[in-house]
């Protein structure tokens, strides 16, 4: 090879091709010097004779999917995306391990068109002969990475039949499914698991609990929602609860109940009574009990109990100092002064939160400290930065009607106001709730 490559410097390719045939004739049945030769060839971009090489290499040596993921890597570099797909499959059928590292190469590389090769040659060999399992669930992440997700759900059921599974292969599938925004999709792979494998499965509480999550989301994201579906919903958790009891266990079903109530049913005093039970459960997870905590200061300061509020939201500052649910709740009391008009001291906090760990809370942070800022300075009363506050708490309560009045206040006594963008989009924002859409556009 060395020889040839000096023939090839002189550009006399001919003399430099029966080197390196000679070198392949020369090819002993030994897997270390097979190797050598081929990466001679493609360290000097001689991708073909590499092929070659591990070719007949497989056949010295009996074996013709011993190089077979050397000769997939190979015909990557050589932009053959077909006979890469078909070297790496193969060499997934003789080592199983391999999976986790294929899939990283095939997203890597892979574009849109390429998955439907992948699929093809897939499905053929499942069709073949479907023992070998990692096909099937190869295929299942393909239609995944192709949003094809009722084909993934529908393999992943069928894997779970006839490997007797207990429903982890169809949850993990689910919950993809569900945070892709398939609502009904996901829940059919939830109920899945609730009908065919029953309580002795390890998920049949996290599939319960996972199918009636999506199944307010599937309410809740639908802006056409009406009353009854709210009332299902609630009397669907209430279900849920008395079946498995009120524990540390359902202590995140008894948070998205208290939001359902909070929320969408404006029942704010159940809201509350529903997570100060929750807070006294024995053994619940510090993070459920900040989160808990978190919300139920959000439900006091809509009732305007403002000292309730700011209490708990500090107890998770407190307990969380580092961490980023304690963020969260340095941000919402800062949030609250800015409502109270201490604009000044919730600036100052604003500005220290810029650098919090969380981006969401970052950028929120920063928005507010320069609206604050902006808007502090244009009179010696901050009256019209007040009003817009007040309106902005009235709509976080929920009261938008008397948000709307404020905002049109503000319109009517500071009028050409720089804050004249901000009420308009807080309107908008406003119009959406109250699914007004056209107002909102």
């Amino acid at each position: 090879v060395l020889y040839g490559q000096l023939f090839e410097k002189q550009y006399n390719e001919e003399q430099a091709n029966i080197q390196y045939e000679l070198a392949l004739e020369n090819l002993i049945p030994d897997r270390g010097n097979i190797l050598i030769l081929a990466n001679y060839f493609a360290n000097n971009t001689q991708y073909d004779y590499a092929i070659r090489t591990l070719i007949k290499g497989g056949e010295l040596l009996k074996d013709p999917r011993v190089f077979a993921y050397n000769l997939g890597d190979l015909y990557r570099r050589k932009g053959d995306t077909a006979n890469m797909i078909t070297s790496f499959l193969n060499s997934l059928e003789v080592n199983p391990d391999r999976m986790s590292s294929l899939q990283t190469l095939f997203q890597q590389f892979l574009f849109e068109a390429d998955y439907e090769i992948l699929q093809t040659q897939l499905l053929k060999r499942i069709q073949q002969s479907d023992a070998i399992i990692q096909f099937n669930e190869l295929l299942i992440w393909v239609f995944v990475q192709r949003k094809n997700y009722r084909f993934a759900l529908v393999q992943s059921m069928a894997l779970d039949k006839r490997l007797n599974e207990n429903g982890g292969r169809v949850f993990e599938i689910a919950e993809i499914i569900g945070k892709a925004q398939e609502y009904k999709m996901a829940i059919e792979g939830f109920e899945y698991i609730v009908k065919n494998k029953g309580v002795q499965s390890p998920f049949y509480l996290d599939a319960k609990r996972a199918a009636l999550k999506y199944r307010k989301e599937a309410v809740v994201d639908n802006t056409n929602y009406t009353i009854n579906e709210l009332n299902d919903l609630e009397l669907a958790y209430q279900e849920f609860l008395k079946e498995f009891g009120k524990s540390y266990l359902s202590a995140n079903i008894i948070l998205e109940l208290a939001e359902l109530k909070a929320l969408y049913l404006n029942d704010l005093n159940g809201a509350i009574e529903e997570l100060n039970k929750m807070l006294q459960l024995p053994n619940l997870s510090p993070n459920l009990e900040a989160q808990g905590k978190l919300n139920l200061g959000d439900y006091y300061l809509m009732i305007d109990e403002v000292w309730e509020a700011t209490l708990l939201y500090s107890q998770v500052d407190k307990a969380f100092k580092e961490e980023v649910v304690g963020q969260e709740a340095r941000y919402r009391n800062a949030r609250l002064s800015y409502f109270s008009g201490d604009f000044e001291w919730a600036q100052a906090q604003f500005d220290i939160l810029k650098s919090a760990t969380s981006r969401v809370i970052a950028n929120d942070a920063l928005d507010l400290s320069v609206f604050i800022l902006d808007n502090l300075g244009l009179d010696t009363t901050a009256k019209a930065l007040q009003m817009y506050a007040d309106a902005e708490l009235f709509a976080f309560r929920n009261r938008f009607e008397e948000s709307l009045i404020q905002l049109d206040s503000i319109l009517i006594i500071f009028p050409n106001h720089q804050l004249e963008d901000d009420v308009l989009f807080l309107k908008g924002k406003i119009a959406f709730l109250q699914r007004r859409y056209n107002d909102m556009i």
